[in-house]
């Protein structure tokens, strides 16, 4: 017999969470037939008050769902690809990496400036290790006197800071932003060329358990393969520096097209200490992966060139 009893979407309480989890259940009932509820749990990045850095950001937000799964209190969950731990847990499959956002950082800064607008002094608040070494980089080599912030907190409270006047602009994602509908917001985009984004930047994960294979398989069809292979890549580099989510860690696969043909993949990589005194950034260019292995084997290949350009010795945070 059918079951048509609602699935249950495990989700982080945040709005941008409940906001994307919001458009998965949409998509996944469009698949299934059924309904979707979206279940609510509190992860310990979520409660935490400190810095992520401080914390070990490397899973923060989604142990949390991963045990909810694992205990078989949701069906599946949806987690902000980013913030994924590199290693796939035992008893957990990772079904589908729908479609991409745009994985670019945005300024939102005081008066509609722009990055190349503010004045020297201004105060850029960001709570990433990797924005403020590239920002700061970009600062030192163009001679713009900014200084980088840490904050925490949802997006509300870190454009509180520029409202309040108590920052002169924040650093966010733009896949965030557009997902709020509140990419009005932004008052220039970073262009990757400047600052690169985190491995996985913009896109989702759609995680659920692998002893339910009916349900993968429908979460399957939400799948997008080139998506798929960047972030593959992207992460196989992340995981290849031993890097947690907090280190200052930057990555970007681009599908490169010859025509209307996609036929290779371009890998940017870059690691950097967050004064921005040093930065290590390379890039690689290979055939378009057309498996897992292959995505996989483009990131490890750029981790070994950027290890030896001595990458390693910049990195605040060893994966445990």
């Amino acid at each position: 017999m059918t079951d048509n009893s609602p699935l249950r979407l495990g989700t982080r309480r945040s709005k941008l969470a409940m906001a994307q989890s919001g458009h998965v259940a949409d998509a996944v009932s469009e698949v299934t037939g059924r309904a979707v509820e979206l279940v609510e749990i509190t992860t310990y990045g979520d409660t935490s008050r400190e810095h992520l850095a401080q914390i070990g950001g490397t899973g923060v937000f989604v142990a949390a769902l991963r045990d909810a799964l694992l205990r078989g209190e949701v069906d599946f969950a949806v987690h902000s690809l980013k913030d994924l731990p590199t290693a796939q847990p035992e008893g957990l499959v990772l079904a589908a990496v729908p479609v991409r956002e745009d994985p670019r950082d945005v300024l939102v800064a005081r008066d509609g400036l722009t990055f190349a607008q503010l004045p020297s002094g201004s105060r850029i608040g960001t709570g990433s290790p990797r924005r403020m070494a590239q920002l700061n980089a970009y600062a030192r080599s163009h001679g713009l006197g900014i200084e980088t912030v840490p904050i925490r907190g949802n997006v509300d409270t870190r454009i509180g800071f520029v409202r309040s006047g108590e920052l002169d602009a924040v650093v966010l994602a733009a896949a965030g932003l557009n997902r709020l509908g509140r990419s009005g917001e932004v008052t220039d985009f970073l262009s990757v060329d400047t600052v690169l984004p985190a491995p996985g930047q913009g896109a989702l994960a759609i995680e659920c358990a692998a002893s339910s294979a009916d349900l993968a398989a429908a979460l399957a069809e939400l799948d997008d393969p080139y998506t798929r292979a960047a972030v593959t890549a992207e992460r196989a580099l992340l995981a290849a520096l031993e890097a947690g989510c907090s280190a200052p860690v930057g990555a970007l696969a681009d599908l490169l097209a010859d025509g209307q043909a996609v036929n290779e993949l371009r890998l940017r990589g870059v690691v950097g200490s967050t004064d921005g005194a040093s930065l290590v950034q390379m890039s690689t260019t290979g055939p378009v992966p057309t498996s897992h292995d292959d995505a996989a084997a483009i990131g490890r290949e750029l981790a070994a060139e950027m290890l030896a350009k001595g990458a390693a010795g910049l990195m605040g945070e060893r994966a445990l």
